[in-house]
C-alpha cells in the first residue's frame, strides 16, 4: 500500500467509494465521473503502477482483475450485450492514478477507439 495513493486509500477504506464487488485480491467500484452508463474502476489490492508492472510481479492478480471484470458485466447486466474492458499505462495514456486499474464500460453502443 502506498499512503499516497487515491486507489489504496480506497481499498484501505479511507476514502468512500460505491463498491459493486470485491474478491480477496480486487476492489471495484463506481467511476465518479463515468464515461458510459456503467463505468467500474477494477484495482487490485495490491500496488502496482501499471498494468505491465503488476502482469511482471503478481500475473495471478492480473488475471483476478479480469475475472471479477466478467462477474461485475453479468451483475451489471451488460454481459451479453457487450463492454469495453481498458487499461491507460501513462500519462502519455492518460493514466491518473498510478495504481494499476482496468476501467469496464458499457451500457450502451461505445464505438470504435479514437
Amino acid at each position: 500500500m502506498s499512503d499516497d495513493c487515491l486507489f489504496c486509500r480506497i481499498v484501505a477504506g479511507e476514502i468512500p467509494a460505491t463498491v459493486v464487488h470485491e474478491t480477496k485480491t480486487t476492489l471495484a467500484f463506481r467511476d465518479i465521473a463515468p464515461q458510459a452508463p456503467v463505468h467500474v474502476v477494477l484495482v487490485p489490492k495490491l500496488h502496482e503502477p501499471h498494468a505491465v508492472a503488476l502482469a511482471e510481479r503478481a500475473p495471478g492478480e492480473l488475471t483476478d482483475l479480469f475475472v471479477a471484470a466478467g462477474e461485475v458485466a453479468v451483475a451489471e447486466g451488460i454481459a451479453d450485450s457487450g463492454f469495453r474492458l481498458l487499461f491507460n499505462t501513462g500519462a502519455d495514456a492518460g493514466q491518473t492514478v498510478f495504481h494499476a486499474h482496468l476501467h469496464l464500460l458499457g451500457g450502451k453502443p461505445l464505438g470504435p477507439l479514437a
